[in-house]
């Protein structure tokens, strides 16, 4: 029978060199917390239950958490063996396996994870630990092997002799642990001498002490480590993260131009046989058909759908907005709160003032309508079927253009049938 799987993710540290106000794991990443990452995982690997320790601002991680798991806090943070422990009430007379991960970092691959606990349940250990190799290992835990080359300890960086720091096998920080004995020992791991602190890779050598069996599994994919401390690792997260964004669009049919200068967010969805145009900006929760033009310097914000045929043009951005099958928006214009229906032409130029002061409102443009240059559409107002809105014209809130009717001034009245 399959052993039951939870998941303890480590999210209480400051992230001091971050410089922020913001928690470090609350910071964006191609659209979402990087926490949220870090959740994906373990969500997707089957975790019955996902505990998050929390510390430092615990009430906004806490928020952002909402219902996708179980918050434990950390209230002193006295390092990761204290924060492990604090979950101990939760797994009283538990048996399985649970995952330890840490909250920042949000490259971690699901399949190599699954992989880890697969490892784990086959060998029978106490404990199965992710590593990798770096061509610069500074600053990580080092892989301790003896003369076998079977697993003997983690020293930190700071800890390891001058011969251990040329030792280029890491510890990930991402860990499968046998629930009892984890939890037998985690009250045995004393404080580091140095910075009176708990360590949890300290238990794995109580475990080795005991005649436990400890396993390792390597990856190759050393960005699984990639643990964000400052904001030049987030930005290298970002421009890693993009990069399989577009390689996966690319694979999917999308043609990118210059995928140096494109960016897409995460859960965005494209169909096939579009062109996405330099320097072009599309995020989160955002749809575009099949056959679509996008760009470039172009801008779609949360929100936004673009049905199949539909062409946004050069310095045009698009929010919250539907634009239907075959409209035009060609350049220089912008839509928020719209709907847009079939065939419909939005002019050079064209704007929606959406917002009042107090509210975002909506405007409804018909199918085969067309707005001509440099108009504004004033929200609320609705542009019936087959209308026309002359170049230049202010159309007023609350007065709609029926269908096939032609307005033009400022503000727009209607003149004639188109």
């Amino acid at each position: 029978m399959k052993q039951q799987l939870k998941t303890i993710i480590l999210a209480a540290g400051k992230g001091t060199r971050f410089k922020s106000e913001v928690p470090k794991v609350l910071h964006c990443l191609a659209g979402k917390p990087v926490l949220d990452y870090v959740l994906d995982v373990a969500e997707a690997v089957g975790s019955l239950t996902t505990y998050v320790v929390v510390g430092h601002q615990a009430e906004k991680v806490s928020e952002a958490v909402g219902a996708r798991a179980t918050i434990v806090l950390q209230k002193e943070q006295l390092g990761t063996a204290h924060a492990v422990k604090m979950c101990a009430p939760y797994f009283r007379d538990e048996a399985g396996l649970v995952l330890v991960m840490c909250g920042d970092t949000p490259l971690l691959d699901q399949s190599i994870v699954r992989r880890l606990a697969g490892k784990h349940r086959r060998m029978g250990a106490a404990v199965t630990v992710l590593t990798c190799t770096l061509e610069d290992p500074s600053g990580y835990g080092r892989i301790i092997r003896d003369v076998k080359g079977d697993f003997a300890a983690i020293r930190e960086h700071k800890d390891a002799r001058m011969e251990e720091l040329n030792i280029r096998e890491i510890n990930t920080g991402v860990y499968c642990f046998n629930v009892k004995e984890l939890f037998l020992a985690i009250g045995d791991v004393k404080a580091n001498t140095k910075k009176k602190e708990y360590y949890l890779t300290d238990i794995i050598e109580l475990f080795l002490k005991r005649g436990l069996v400890v396993e390792t599994l390597l990856t190759e994919d050393w960005t699984a480590n990639l643990g964000l401390n400052t904001r030049v690792d987030l930005a290298l997260a970002e421009s890693i993260l993009r990069k399989k964004i577009l390689e996966q669009l690319m694979s999917d049919g999308v043609t990118i131009i210059d995928p140096a200068t494109t960016y897409v967010e995460n859960d965005v969805m494209i169909g096939q046989d579009t062109i996405i145009y330099p320097c072009t900006y599309i995020h989160h929760n955002v749809k575009v058909g099949k056959n679509c033009s996008v760009g470039p310097f172009a801008r779609l914000r949360p929100g936004t759908r673009l049905a199949n045929n539909v062409a946004v043009g050069n310095f045009a951005e698009v929010s919250r907005s539907v634009l239907g099958d075959g409209v035009n928006m060609k350049h220089f214009s912008f839509l928020g709160d719209t709907t847009v229906g079939r065939g419909a032409n939005i002019g050079c130029g064209t704007v929606t003032a959406n917002y009042d002061g107090k509210n975002k409102n909506k405007t409804l443009v018909g199918a085969e309508a067309f707005i001509g240059c440099d108009s504004v559409l004033i929200a609320p107002v609705r542009i019936g079927r087959g209308a026309k809105v002359g170049a230049g014209s202010v159309v007023m809130a609350g007065r709609d253009i029926p269908a096939g009717k032609l307005a033009v001034g400022i503000p727009a009245r209607v003149i004639k049938k188109v």
